[in-house]
């Protein structure tokens, strides 16, 4: 195994179906043993990436590298050391967990005992191992997902992508599932996910965010506060029931964009005299005080800054 501290290495990746891009020139690596989150809305070209990541799909143009092999011509070789769930991943819901397992399993060349210990392993890890017995059919959503991810490591994979892996699961599930991605990473896996839930990237190491294919921003979420972010947003706590007048003052004006939270409005500045002087006309209507950004305002940020360039 490579010594150097990138596991990927992707440059200038394009990928085009006919006139459209649906990866446009892009770059970044990810290091050894680090949560690497993928963000953007659905259509922004992550899964595409991931796709020629894993030597599913060829691009365009550009190279990508894992662990320093072209996967281009290292397709067969790298294999075994990835592991991918798709956001689609398939389980068979005739079919008991246990022999879900074993079916992912030998797709990988596994042997019986390998499959069976690796398994029994699997599923106490995460905590499932009273449902090995069950169809897949009568388990819920979020249940169905902790499942897959267990397939997906069944042959010991170095690498993990997860791609939207709580998309559709309660607020519980997805706690739940972040937690054992952590584990993944403190047992030295490397995890790439991608997600379009924002409070979700908190927990990465590092983030690319994603818009219309192209990246727009990369560093970890307080570097990517601090940058987008030098003035934090502010809370309006109000005194007088006038928060719609407002709201729509500020986002016509251009001062700022607003949105509604307990009782008040919660705003991202654009113009920080002008939303001071405006602030002074208003006294007696809302005072205001600083707020932490989050990787929403962050986005919303960054994609209306492409916006207006």
């Amino acid at each position: 195994m490579s010594t150097e501290s990138n596991i990927i290495q992707v440059e200038n990746l394009t990928v085009a179906f006919g006139g459209f891009k649906a990866v446009d020139g892009i770059s970044f690596e990810v290091k050894r043993g680090e949560i690497f989150g993928f963000l953007g809305a659905n259509g922004a070209g992550k899964t595409t990436t991931i796709r020629c990541i894993c030597g599913l799909l060829n691009p365009t143009s550009g190279t990508v590298k894992v662990d320093g092999k072209d996967v281009s011509s290292s397709t067969s070789v790298l294999k075994p050391r990835i592991g991918y769930m798709s956001q689609k991943f398939t389980l068979y819901p005739d079919l008991t967990v246990k022999e879900n397992l074993a079916f992912a399993g030998s797709l990988y060349g596994l042997k019986r005992k390998q499959i069976k210990a690796r398994a029994e392993e699997l599923m106490r890890f995460i905590g499932l191992t009273q449902h090995l017995n069950e169809p897949v059919k009568l388990l819920s959503g979020g249940v169905k997902q902790v499942v897959a991810l267990a397939a997906t490591l069944l042959h010991e994979p170095d690498l993990v992508f997860l791609d939207e892996p709580t998309a559709g699961t309660s607020p519980a599930t997805r706690a739940d599932f972040w937690r054992l991605i952590r584990t993944l990473a403190q047992n030295g896996k490397t995890v790439f996910v991608t997600t379009h839930y924002m409070d979700e990237a908190e927990y990465c190491g590092r983030i690319v965010l994603m818009e219309r294919g192209k990246i727009i921003a990369t560093g970890t979420p307080q570097e990517l506060k601090e940058q987008f972010f030098p003035q934090p947003p502010v809370e309006l706590v109000f005194s007088r029931p006038e928060i719609s007048r407002v709201r729509a003052e500020l986002e016509r004006t251009n001062i700022g964009e607003a949105e509604n939270f307990s009782g008040g409005l919660r705003v991202r500045v654009n113009d920080w005299a002008r939303f001071e002087a405006y602030a002074k006309e208003q006294a007696g209507v809302f005072t205001f005080r600083p707020a932490q950004p989050t990787l929403e305002d962050v986005f919303l940020k960054a994609v209306s800054g492409r916006k207006g360039a």
